[in-house]
């Protein structure tokens, strides 16, 4: 579980604390962020872009809530989605470092899931939300949350979620160099 141990209030005023944050840490890094989002459909980059000044470090979006989207604006190989489906995160990893290379930016989050009501599956039910962090530097960092709530409840969630993993990930930029592959927890 991602959810309440790891950020156990998300409202507007935890969300627009974690951007600032997030927007301070990329401005001290000289850095400039990308987001690729499905079922947040650009909940992040209206987050971020809530906060004056964001352009300094607020690069681009891309909003690729359909396979094809995701295939044709940032690269993702449709037999990848055929062969993982499109909540995996294989795919994650592909839309973070898709995002990437399409953009300027130097980091990027990448989220794909199941906000429901529908859509969900024994395997992967609803809340299943994929995220994925990358960056030139390092190796992109991958994790699968399973978020509780309705539907608008799992997209604040997963976007406060990849918003934290941001930071984490610019945190072990700053501290300790080039990631491994592990996993934000």
């Amino acid at each position: 579980m991602c959810a309440s141990a790891t950020h156990p209030v998300t409202n507007a005023a935890s969300m627009a604390a974690t951007a600032v944050t997030l927007g301070q840490k990329l401005m001290d890094a000289g850095w400039m962020m990308v987001t690729a989002e499905s079922c947040t459909g650009g909940m992040i980059a209206s987050t971020v872009t809530e906060i004056a000044g964001s352009s300094a470090w607020f690069e681009r979006a891309y909003v690729t809530y359909s396979n094809e989207a995701k295939s044709t604006a940032i690269g993702v190989s449709g037999d990848l989605i055929a062969q993982h489906g499109a909540v995996s995160e294989p795919v994650a990893k592909a839309m973070a470092e898709g995002a990437l290379a399409a953009s300027v930016a130097d980091v990027s989050v990448a989220v794909t899931g199941i906000a429901g009501p529908g859509g969900g599956s024994e395997a992967k039910p609803v809340g299943t939300v994929c995220f994925a962090w990358s960056t030139h530097s390092s190796a992109t960092v991958i994790h699968t949350c399973h978020f509780h709530g309705d539907r608008a409840e799992i997209r604040r969630q997963a976007t406060q979620y990849a918003m934290a993993g941001l930071n984490d990930v610019l945190d072990a930029a700053k501290t300790q160099g080039p990631l491994s592959a592990t996993k934000i927890s």
